[in-house]
């Protein structure tokens, strides 16, 4: 996944060419710094930042942060302004300043000077530091007496601190809480000052004491100062502290609600509101039954609908988790609580056709969760209200181009695609409901209703041949402009068209599509196109779409690209020929296959450049083709046996050996060595899977039936063949059935338990089982999974002035290797999952041998050792202690994985090498060449001896 090619800035010790160019850009920033021109110096300091982007690593940060602690301490105010933006757009790296004393020392000085506003700037700086300076008093001290300061903008400086220090220090929180309840409550403090240093009370969450004396005094608060903005301040601070402590947080909503239903201020319900959203989306475990439903009351009594938007948009968002099944649970004193008599249901089915449209898109999104949530059998009531305010809301907003209409009617195909999912026997109304709606809507509304059709077909069958007429004399119509619109629809409507043919494409809806797209599109949305066929299966198709742009493109990396999308398109072509029972023609079709699949891979191989490898998309078409050969093998295998039965002394072979698999001929060695192939083929796409860090889901789950493929295959060797008694299928028995999100995936695990069964009642041979896997495992092509994302820049000290260069270490020293690494990420970072720690493996291997051949116990003879470490702001860094006792050069290799947060290992690499030669110690040396002249003498006497008796 990280290329090897990255090298930091550390990587050759400070004598490199990447450690040239950070000193260079540093000494030129310096020079700046240093110019008598204000501008040259303003200059300077704002281009900190992409140093530090640039070159992440402490050395120089730290470096860099003393050159602007010193420009804060002598330059003026507004170089000091500088220095403290600079400082907080560089959060992230301020754990990295080495000298944190000399830092703070330099930037602390100014907290003395007579100036308010360097006081002031100073105090700023200080709060943005704390998290590195949590626990240091003299800020603590400096803090405290600045905010009794008579100059505003010090003390507003002074709040800001506080703040910041609070949310980092539980000992500063409970020094300056008191002091901040003086404050508030004091006479003399101006209510705009109350109103800054109200917030800092939602840091008080450090332990249970304090967390209860801030919520006394901000209750005491709201009860003491009834105007609207300290209640809307105290409120918010309340829910803010109630939501960090989570001790409190039922109280809290408790309390919200009880402001929601009886303060009349507008401002006031929608702070309550506001703060009601935020707990349902980080605590709905903690809503009780009482609170749906005093909520419910509200937004049934409120003549508002800006209110009754906002309560419902709580209620929607309740309906999704866990807090509507306690909603509806059987309460002890009851004697029903069924979903169609609940104030809930009841302003659901009231909003659904209101005449805003907010407030109909959560009233069905409530209908639907509870419809989808609840497994009673009884709620064919509830479900036909979702459909048919789901219909209302679909007719009402396809109409309307306007962007409030879309996000509506977005809000209402997501809770389609929920819908069928949840209850398939509605899926087919819903699909005619679209399909209906689609030939009068608008251009934005039909690429939306396209979504959500292909979504629903992905997961149901639900679109029919007879269907398809009326899709292909839309794609007729649509598409006489060649606005970014049509171009959009074209795409999302053929997709539709594509899932809805079978992978059977007719040769009349071709000539539709081509004839749309050669007059309207442009090439892109060609591609596009071609690429949702790929998907689709209709591999006949999208290999004419990619021929047509062969010559449109002005890259021959572009070329190359294209042109190996197409042989792999009609590489797959030829294997949708395959029919079961039918043995004779399956090699053909295989070799056509893989002679397609290697034009493909050498076009691939060209496309790829420095700064886009296409390494998965390599890795994976070769696997394809080494999985085809590998059945093609298996094939030829279970040939051979008619052709070349074994031999008439195979049994008398068998029993003098002692192995019944002889009296099968030479075709027991045969089939060992297919179920050892498709082993290692299981294991390549396991390292594959792993490798693959920032894959999406499905590309993943795909990767991984082709890995259960694999094995499955090997397994039904061993039990039909090999050992039958040692096979086990326990662990293909359910292969993930509960986890099939789309038709390709249960039909993957029909044949998978199609294959179970044949094998275990032993009616049938084994070549069906791999044909079968061939037909239906394989014929689904990843088609874009583009340059992966993540990548560590790893740093090695101490390291060499040239890489070819061995680093010298004495045998009897240990060498301290120091590791570190930035994590550089893509523009959407964490996207499918997030890193928990990163695995650092160290080991050593001896290279070559130098002096003398002494016995040396194995354990010296090479270092194996693991780390793991989590980084914090994308950086971190480790140590290892090595040995080397043997004379010689070592080689050291650095492996990096990551653990995410479920704790699964992603091998990501890089992989990084240095060397080291270890030399004999010079005390050693001496003792050895005394040792080696003390016995020079004696073997020249015992020589004369020998020439004497001659």
């Amino acid at each position: 996944m990280a290329s090897n090619s990255t090298k930091s800035f550390l990587a050759d010790a400070g004598y490199g060419e990447q450690e040239l160019d950070a000193n260079s850009a540093l000494m030129e920033l310096d020079k700046g710094l240093r110019s008598g021109k204000l501008g040259e110096q303003c200059e300077a300091v704002v281009r900190f930042p992409r140093l530090f982007q640039k070159y992440p690593f402490p050395i120089l940060i730290n470096s860099a942060f003393l050159k602007l602690a010193d420009v804060f301490r002598v330059g003026n105010n507004f170089l000091r302004l500088c220095v403290l933006k600079v400082t907080q757009q560089s959060e992230k790296h301020l754990e990295k300043i080495l000298n944190v004393d000399e830092f703070v020392k330099r930037i602390f000085s100014v907290i003395h000077s007579n100036d308010p506003v360097a006081r002031a700037i100073t105090l700023r700086m200080l709060g943005s530091l704390a998290s590195i300076i949590p626990e240091r008093k003299n800020a603590h001290h400096s803090i405290r007496q600045s905010l009794d300061s008579h100059d505003n903008v010090e003390v507003e400086a002074a709040v800001f601190a506080a703040a910041n220090f609070s949310a980092q220090s539980k000992d500063f929180a409970v020094g300056i809480c008191n002091k901040i309840s003086e404050m508030i409550q004091g006479l003399a403090t101006p209510v705009d000052l109350k109103l800054k240093l109200i917030p800092i009370l939602q840091h008080m969450h450090h332990d249970a004491i304090l967390a209860s004396s801030a919520r006394q005094l901000l209750q005491q608060l709201v009860t003491s100062y009834p105007s609207t903005k300290m209640v809307i301040v105290s409120l918010h601070t309340f829910t803010l502290l109630a939501a960090s402590s989570l001790v409190d947080t039922p109280k809290q909503i408790q309390l919200l609600l009880q402001y929601l239903k009886n303060d009349p201020r507008k401002a006031v319900k929608r702070l309550a509101i506001q703060d009601l959203k935020l707990l349902a989306n980080k605590t709905p475990h903690t809503w009780s039954r009482e609170n749906i439903q005093a909520l419910c009351e509200c937004a049934l009594q409120t003549p508002y609908d800006s209110l009754k938007l906002g309560m419902l948009s709580v209620l929607s968002t309740l309906s999704g988790t866990i807090a509507i099944k306690h909603y509806f649970s059987i309460v002890p004193g009851n004697v029903s609580s069924s979903p169609r008599s609940s104030d809930l249901v009841k302003l659901a089915q009231e909003c659904c056709y209101h005449n805003n449209r907010g407030i109909a898109a959560h009233g069905v999104r409530v209908l639907t969760n509870i419809t989808v949530s609840c497994q009673e059998k009884d709620l064919l009531a509830l479900e036909q209200d979702a459909v048919f305010g789901l219909e209302s809301l679909l007719v009402l907003c396809s109409q309307d181009d306007s962007p409030g209409a879309q996000a509506t009617l977005k809000i209402a195909l997501n809770c389609m695609v929920k819908l069928a999912k949840g209850r398939p026997h509605l899926s087919q109304s819903v699909v005619e409901t679209l399909l209906t709606q689609l030939h009068s809507a608008q251009d934005a509304a039909r690429i939306l209703m396209c979504h959500c059709l292909a979504a629903i077909a992905m997961q149901l069958p639900v679109l029919g041949d007879g269907m398809l007429g009326d899709l292909m004399e839309l794609y007729k119509v649509i598409g006489r402009s060649a606005t970014d619109k049509q171009q959009e629809l074209l795409v999302s409507l053929a997709t539709v068209i594509f899932v809805a043919s079978q992978k059977a494409l007719s040769v009349e809806s071709k000539a539709v599509i081509k004839q749309q797209l050669e007059s309207v599109s442009n090439g892109w949305t060609v591609y596009r196109i071609a690429r949702q066929a790929s998907r689709m299966g209709n591999h006949d198709m999208a290999k004419e779409l990619y021929q047509s742009l062969l010559t449109q493109v002005a890259s021959e990396h572009f070329y190359f690209w294209l042109n190996s999308l197409k042989e792999f398109s009609h590489a797959e072509q030829c294997l949708t020929g395959l029919q079961e029972e039918n043995y004779s023609s399956a090699l053909s079709c295989i070799a056509e296959s893989l002679k397609f699949y290697h034009k493909g891979i050498a076009s691939l191989t060209a496309a790829s450049t420095p700064l886009n490898p296409l390494s998965f998309q390599c890795e994976f078409v070769k696997l394809r083709i080494d999985l085809l050969q590998a059945f093609s093998q298996l094939i030829c295998t279970c040939n051979s046996l008619k052709t070349s039965p074994p031999p008439a002394i195979a049994t008398t072979i068998a029993m003098t050996l002692g192995n019944d698999l002889q009296r099968c001929g030479r075709i027991s060695n045969q089939m060992k060595q297919s179920m050892e192939e498709f082993r290692s083929l299981a294991s390549r796409y396991g390292d594959l899977y792993q490798a693959s860090f920032d894959a999406d889901s499905a590309t993943l789950r795909n990767v991984e039936l082709q890995q259960q493929s694999c094995l499955l295959i090997s397994h039904a060797i061993e039990a039909l063949i090999l050992d039958p008694e040692s096979a086990s299928f326990q662990e293909y028995g359910s292969t993930g059935t509960a986890h099939a999100d789309s038709e390709y995936e249960r039909r993957m695990m029909s044949v998978y338990n199609h294959v179970l069964e044949e094998v275990e009642s032993l009616n049938r041979k084994y070549t069906p089982v791999s044909y079968m896997l061939l037909l239906y495992g394989c014929g689904f092509f990843i088609h874009l999974w583009h340059l992966l994302l993540l990548a560590f820049q790893l740093a090695l000290s101490p390291s060499p002035r040239n890489p070819a260069e061995p680093i010298a270490v004495q045998n009897n020293q240990q060498l301290a290797l120091k590791v570190e690494g930035v994590v550089q990420h893509g523009s959407k970072p964490g996207l499918f999952r997030k890193i928990q720690s990163v695995c650092l493996n160290v080991s050593s291997t001896l290279q070559s041998k130098s002096g003398q051949d002494y016995k040396i116990p194995i354990d010296n003879m090479t270092n194996e050792m693991e780390q793991r470490v989590e980084p914090h702001n994308d950086y971190f860094s480790t140590q290892f202690l090595l040995n080397f006792a043997i004379l010689g050069t070592h080689n050291i290799t650095v492996e990096s994985s990551v653990k995410d947060a479920n704790g699964i290992v992603w091998k990501t690499g890089p992989r990084t090498t240095i060397f080291v030669k270890s030399l004999e110690d010079p005390y050693s040396q001496q003792i050895r060449l005394q040792q080696q002249q003390a016995q020079q003498p004696l073997q020249q006497q015992q020589q004369r001896n020998a020439y004497t008796r001659f």
